[in-house]
């Protein structure tokens, strides 16, 4: 059988807000393995309108959701088309939007990430192919995480693979299925503190290496009932202003930093030795964050692996551009040993050239 070459745009946005991730990569199909190459990649950065509009839309009307939904559409096809423009793409089969998560209520057979497929096909003329996570909320599953499948299929050589972003994620396999879940807050709260003091996040961690430990919000935050759930399970911004906001008091934001940094070291480091996980890839932007790294060394004796900047930054983007080439080959792009739903299934809805 031929190789079978695709091009691939995937857009992404994370619970952090650190911007639009926008990743043009080629896929290759072998007969026995999928290879890629990341082409060029770039993060746009939200204005403050758009990241003020994004976080708050969580409190919106629903007649004013809607047009959010339509507009962030427009926007991230306006963005996609002048990316093309700038590195004159020439070849590309498909778009891969993951959009922006506003709601995630899977118990409620609900998700909702804004950004209409609909509106970037009109400004690009691109097949787009989005909302990968709905259909899994239908069919009982936690419509996350959905990165797995491209952890199993391009990242064979690592025993597990840990994305440090808004929450923290892992995916690994197990008896020969992958198991993938949330594991606990990092950029989502430790960005937040950060701009209490004028900052978009703490570089390197270096202000939670000033900050001192808060050892009962520490002790409060790793009782919390989620760490005692089975796998698989998930987590979103309800969680965090339900379970987590009403544990702060009045600390300071060096001793908040401080003290996340830790819980999330702690959180992540039983999870690699609860699963004794010999080796493990870190990517996302928590990746950059040296004493986060230290700490999770400090506290677990798996193999940490750093790779590239464009993996590091953009291995999610990646991955929902070849979840669309899954899609348009019809083949399952979600694992339900990762999600909990009924079958693996092939998701994500088609919005044809």
């Amino acid at each position: 059988m031929e190789n079978q070459i695709f091009f691939a745009i995937g857009l992404m946005s994370g619970t952090s807000l650190d911007g639009l991730d926008i990743c043009y990569s080629k896929f290759i199909k072998t007969k026995n393995y999928w290879d890629f190459e990341i082409l060029t990649s770039e993060t746009i950065p939200y204005s403050s309108e758009w990241e003020n509009a994004l976080k708050n839309a969580i409190h919106l009307s629903g007649e004013a959701l809607l047009k959010l939904n339509a507009d962030y559409g427009f926007y991230l096809g306006e963005k996609t088309q002048e990316f093309i423009d700038k590195h004159k793409i020439r070849e590309l089969d498909l778009i891969g939007s993951h959009g922006h998560t506003v709601f995630h209520q899977p118990k409620n057979k609900f998700t909702f990430q804004i950004g209409d497929g609909r509106a970037i096909k009109s400004k690009t003329n691109a097949t787009v192919i989005y909302d990968f996570r709905s259909q899994d909320v239908i069919f009982g599953g936690n419509g996350a995480p959905l990165v797995p499948i491209g952890d199993e299929l391009l990242f064979p050589d690592y025993e597990a693979c840990l994305n440090l972003g808004g929450f923290s994620n892992i995916s690994l396999n197990r008896n020969g299925k992958r198991i993938a879940f949330d594991i606990g807050p990092v950029n989502i709260l430790l960005n937040s503190c950060a701009e209490k003091l004028g900052k978009k996040f703490d570089n390197n961690g270096e202000i939670a290496r000033t900050g001192n430990i808060d050892h009962q919000l520490l002790a409060d935050l790793n009782e919390l009932d989620f760490y005692k759930q089975a796998a698989p399970k998930s987590l979103g911004i309800e969680w965090i202003n339900n379970q987590i906001s009403p544990l702060i008091r009045n600390q300071k934001a060096e001793d908040l930093l401080a003290t996340f940094t830790e819980h999330a070291a702690i959180q992540i480091a039983n999870i690699f030795d609860l699963y004794d996980i010999k080796n493990v890839l870190i990517t996302g932007g928590g990746a950059y964050n040296s004493y986060l790294i230290e700490k999770i060394k400090s506290r677990t004796k798996t193999e940490i692996n750093i790779p590239i900047k464009e993996i590091i930054e953009y291995k999610e983007a990646l991955i929902f551009a070849f979840m669309g080439i899954l899609r348009s080959l019809n083949i399952n792009n979600v694992l339900c040993s990762a999600t909990g739903s009924q079958k693996d299934h092939c998701s994500g809805l088609i919005v044809n050239k």
